[in-house]
């Protein structure tokens, strides 16, 4: 009896069981899910770059004055911070013994002179020789470069200034005797203070000489200062890609010195560019985006990217405008695969500044 039970339950789960997977397998068959991705399209938009940098106030002519001849300092009546005009005297030397020198060379070229005046004399009647005469010129003309070597060496005893300046170092004092070549002050011209930034080689071609600029000098607020671009160094570093931009500060404010801190506004002509979200793009051995085709195709595209604006970055080649660029979606997503595109955004027309 008990027997007959166990048989009767059992097969009646075997029953049950091939009931259920008869219902499971007479359900309608599952479609594969579709790959879905976020796309932009690509339209060219009318930007200019906006940049900042940073540097220290420098004068744009500067000169040491060394001396060029040895002596007693005689004169130095300037200090640090004393204006002085284009031909003003700042060093005079003792020049005792040289103007000695000179004075003997001077009559010695004198006597010369006389001594050649005779001897012409006596070879118009041809009373000395040829080779006498060529001697007596010899010792004139050596007699009279003497005299403007010396002319020379004294003209060194007194040194004026070159421009109209300001002296920013003195580094002797009157009575001390100066060696050759020693230096004595420093002049720089103050209305003439320049920055060097450095700039991104793909900046740097957009912009020209006279570019008008405003920079921002901390120490006297925060008003901007006229200045212009006044030198693109010819050289780019090959390693960074970075290369310097001279700005002169037109006028120079008052108050405005060498060694301040300042800050640049830069900004570009505005013009056409064709901007993609950083986001979109990829990396491997290349940059590339992902591009849906009219097909609704994925397709791979290496690009040449350019400046990079706030979250948007510039493609100079690899893409035309109207083309759809992937932006989300990229987990499981190869070439040549069919999507569904979920939304579609216009690309901005404005960007911010370079990351």
């Amino acid at each position: 009896m008990v027997t007959r039970v166990a048989l009767g339950v059992l097969l009646g789960l075997l029953l049950g069981g091939c009931n259920r997977e008869e219902s499971v397998d007479a359900g309608p068959p599952r479609t594969p899910q579709s790959h879905l991705v976020e796309v932009v399209s690509v339209t060219p938009s009318r930007v200019s770059l906006e940049r900042s940098r940073s540097g220290t106030l420098r004068h744009l002519r500067e000169v040491e004055i060394h001396t060029q001849e040895a002596g007693m300092i005689t004169a130095l009546p300037w200090y640090p911070g004393d204006r002085v005009k284009a031909g003003e005297l700042l060093v005079k030397l003792d020049d005792r013994l040289l103007r000695s020198e000179y004075n003997r060379a001077r009559a010695g070229l004198r006597e010369a002179q006389q001594n050649l005046a005779r001897l012409r004399e006596l070879a118009a009647n041809r009373l000395v020789s040829r080779e006498e005469l060529l001697r007596r010129e010899t010792e004139a003309e050596v007699a009279a470069a003497d005299l403007e070597l010396l002319e020379t060496r004294l003209s060194y005893t007194e040194i004026k200034a070159p421009f109209d300046g300001v002296i920013t170092e003195r580094l002797s004092e009157l009575g001390n005797v100066a060696e050759r070549y020693d230096h004595l002050l420093t002049l720089a011209d103050p209305l003439a203070l320049v920055v060097d930034v450095g700039l991104s080689e793909l900046i740097l071609a957009q912009l020209k000489v006279g570019d008008p600029v405003d920079v921002m000098i901390d120490a006297l607020g925060f008003e901007p200062k006229p200045a212009v671009v006044s030198r693109l160094y010819p050289q780019v570093d090959p390693v960074t890609r970075r290369g310097t931009l001279e700005i002169r500060l037109d006028p120079v404010p008052d108050g405005a010195r060498a060694g301040q801190f300042v800050r640049v506004q830069l900004q570009t002509a505005a013009r056409e560019r064709l901007l993609v979200p950083f986001s979109a793009l990829r990396f491997d051995n290349a940059s590339f985006l992902y591009i849906v085709d009219a097909g609704g195709a994925v397709v791979r595209r290496d690009v040449v990217t350019g400046s990079r604006l706030a979250d948007r970055i510039e493609i100079l080649d690899g893409i035309a405008p109207g083309e759809r660029v992937v932006t989300r979606g990229f987990l499981g997503l190869v070439p040549g695969q069919q999507v569904e595109v979920v939304s579609l955004e216009t690309g901005r027309e404005s960007a911010g500044d370079e990351q």
